[in-house]
């Protein structure tokens, strides 16, 4: 029952960001030109690409152990 109820706030919330950016982006007066539009599609891509490409090697870097402890042993003055 709390995980519907938690589905059904989540999804109403989404929904009203989504009509938000629409209402916003419907209301300005000015428009984007053909350059413009280029540019806000490749920064998205841009930057899909690079949180996509950071989060994988985050979990790549966690799987092969990269990330476990590592115990080091300070060697003692005078000795090397």
């Amino acid at each position: 029952m709390a995980k519907a109820f938690l589905f059904i706030v989540l999804g109403a919330v989404l929904t009203a960001a989504i009509w938000w950016a629409g209402w916003v982006w419907t209301s300005m007066d000015g428009e984007l030109s053909g350059d413009g539009n280029i540019a806000l599609i490749l920064g998205v891509v841009v930057s899909l690409v690079v949180g996509v490409g950071l989060m994988t090697l985050l979990f790549r870097s966690d799987r092969m152990g990269y990330d476990a402890n590592v115990e080091y042993e300070v060697p003692e003055a005078g000795k090397h």
